[in-house]
């Protein structure tokens, strides 16, 4: 079946229009419950720390949570606090930080086109596997991801209260985008828009939300931060999956682009750009943009500009290989794909030589065999990093980045690290990463513990 970007977005808006009301998350069912909604004490005994930070692990050393934080890492003995304790004996293997993944779409990440033609006959199964899709995530081990395009608020909220199982989000809401831009997923049947035209089916569901000239662009940042974004985004380039916009193309106005971003800082949290060229990087950052994704197509001017005004650069490792998003062969996707895919290795090199601030994110589509590669996808990071750096972009890295919301961070406290007084989301795993980063392609056997926010939610050691 060929595979058709607006065709898709347009019917999986179609089917879930008005369900997030009727149907609720919270009333859903499907994902399991850990054994505890509230967090516990818990003793890791005989541990050895990859930290988020160091190239080497600890000596031998016991780690002890208590509610939510880690309270006491000592390689003395720990006494245990007064009330219920889960002791785990670690003999020897790795405790490490959560992984974070700081691009996601946990709405378009595991529906195919075949899932969506199921789902005019049952709507509400879509729901059910954004719910399930972010289960999935969390028992992977990474329990942060920054989603950067989607409605993921009541999914988030969801998490939070306990109704349902999953990572910390950071959402962004809608990607912004101009007329013919990213985030515009209309057809061409849909034009003209005249002032009456309704909202498109992207725009009423959260996908997207078009916006051209200083007044829409405002608005819709505004409309974002009021339902609850921790930063936002904008499409400030060309696209691989979207139709009507080529890659090279420069979306946005910089007068326009700066609009968001004073309305994100008086909100104190900041807006990131879809984006790889030089010419839509620079204008971005010139309007005080803080985040790039993507940017696999820059030059070393470019480079030199990021670098030179603190700017985050969020890159995927886009190879040309298995955990490519699918695109059919001729199409015109495919060939910006493949782009993409050839400039991966120079960003990554350029990155490195103007010691950029470089975040890592995986940016799956419409693929639920690469949903489930996640872990295999930063481990083959290690074609530009050591085993360590890699670790450490996925922890104690996007960590930092995650914090640059400020105020609007959702989740206040330190992540990425284990360390006391830092909250306790955390893996214990089967083997040491820094020697055989593989491990981490396998969760399901080397994750022998994972918790979030102190409440355990794999023990395979109990």
């Amino acid at each position: 079946m060929r595979f058709r970007y607006p065709v898709i977005i347009g019917t999986l808006l179609l089917v879930v229009i008005g369900l997030m009301t009727q149907v609720g998350l919270a009333q859903n069912q499907s994902s399991p419950n850990p054994p505890s909604q509230a967090p516990t004490n818990t003793l890791f005994e005989n541990v050895r720390i990859f930290d988020g930070v160091s190239e080497q692990l600890s000596a031998p050393s016991n780690v002890l949570v208590v509610g939510n934080k880690i309270q006491t890492i000592s390689t003395g003995s720990i006494p245990a606090p007064d009330g219920d304790v889960t002791r785990i004996n670690g003999e020897g293997r790795v405790l490490m930080p959560g992984l974070i993944d700081a691009h996601i779409h946990l709405f378009m990440e595991t529906s195919t086109e075949e899932d969506l033609v199921a789902a005019t006959a049952a709507p509400e199964r879509l729901l059910q596997q954004a719910q399930e899709n972010a289960t999935a995530m969390l028992m992977r081990g990474f329990t942060s991801g920054r989603d950067v395009g989607g409605p993921a608020f009541e999914l988030k909220r969801s998490i939070d209260r306990g109704d349902a199982v999953g990572p910390r989000i950071w959402p962004s809401g809608a990607m912004i985008s101009q007329t013919s831009g990213h985030g515009d997923f209309r057809q061409l049947s849909d034009l003209p828009r005249t002032p009456t035209s309704k909202l498109s089916l992207a725009e009423q569901f959260g996908v997207g939300a078009i916006a051209d000239g200083v007044p829409e662009v405002l608005r819709r940042t505004r409309e974002q931060l009021m339902q609850g974004a921790s930063q936002i985004k904008l499409a400030a380039g060309g696209g691989v999956s979207s139709a009507f916009d080529p890659l090279d193309v420069s979306q946005y106005t910089e007068e326009e682009l700066r609009a968001a971003v004073e309305a994100a800082e008086d909100w104190n949290t900041y807006v990131t750009v879809h984006a790889y060229t030089p010419r839509s990087i620079q204008k971005a950052i010139r309007a005080g943009v803080k985040c790039i994704e993507h940017g696999q197509l820059m030059d070393e001017e470019t480079a030199r500009m990021i670098a030179e005004n603190g700017v985050w650069l969020s890159m995927q490792p886009f190879l040309d290989d298995e955990d490519a998003n699918p695109k059919p062969e001729g199409s015109e996707s495919r060939a910006k794909q493949l782009l993409v895919a050839e400039g991966t290795d120079r960003a990554y090199n350029l990155a490195k030589q103007y010691n950029i601030k470089t975040a890592w994110g995986t940016d799956t589509l419409f693929s639920p065999q690469g949903a489930t590669r996640q872990g295999a996808k930063l481990a083959k990071m290690v074609r530009w990093y050591t085993p360590a750096e890699v670790l450490r972009m996925a922890t104690s890295t996007n960590a930092t980045l995650l914090a640059l919301s400020g105020p609007r961070n959702p989740y206040p406290g330190k992540l990425g690290v284990v360390e006391e007084g830092a909250l306790a989301d955390l893996l214990l795993v089967n083997g040491n990463p820094l020697e055989n980063i593989r491990l981490i392609e396998n969760p399901g056997t080397n994750f022998l513990v994972i918790m979030k926010d102190g409440v355990i939610y794999q023990n395979l050691l109990g």
